[in-house]
């Protein structure tokens, strides 16, 4: 048990060190909301011209700190502690897999995925439910950091995309 509890502390200071990040895409995330009616209007008069209505739309969202890669920020800097973990897991750090552990893990991730899907609408709400064969799949190690991950993610959901007031830009 051990083990797990300095996975689940590694994954929090990995995503604590990775929040400013995580910041930086909602903000990004907030900003391209509030361009639409200007990307509306791009649209409208650059329709025909795709090359130039995908310049504007890039220099728009560059112009107002909205670029589109802000959005994977987060996941790419996650990626090399999620590689990190799965390579200890399969082979140094073994967290024995019981049955018990698996079915918690699984139980958790069904659970976060509910809670995530519901902020979407759609066949998007079926994304946050592909964690969990990623979770049946990976080695126990893995799918706790997964778990975490996903948990943390949803909480960070709560606090930062709550709807937008004035002030939040």
């Amino acid at each position: 048990m051990s083990h797990v509890l300095l996975i689940v502390l590694f994954t929090v200071a990995v995503r604590l060190l990775i929040s400013p990040l995580t910041y930086l895409q909602v903000r990004a995330e907030r900003r391209r909301a509030a361009l639409a009616p200007q990307l509306a209007d791009l649209r409208e008069r650059l329709g025909d011209d795709p090359m130039a209505l995908a310049a504007e739309t890039l220099a728009l969202q560059r112009r107002a700190g909205a670029g589109p890669l802000r959005s994977l920020l987060p996941a790419l800097a996650q990626a090399p502690f999620l590689l990190l973990v799965f390579h200890l897991s399969t082979t140094g750090l073994a967290v024995p897999g019981s049955l018990a552990l698996i079915a918690v893990l699984a139980a958790l991730a069904v659970a976060l995925a509910w809670w995530n899907s519901r902020r979407v609408h759609g066949w998007l709400r079926a994304i946050p439910f592909l964690a969990l064969p990623a979770v049946l799949y990976l080695p126990a190690a893995g799918a706790v950091y997964l778990v975490t991950s996903i948990a943390w993610g949803a909480l960070e959901n709560a606090v930062w995309r709550r709807p937008a007031t004035v002030g939040d830009r």
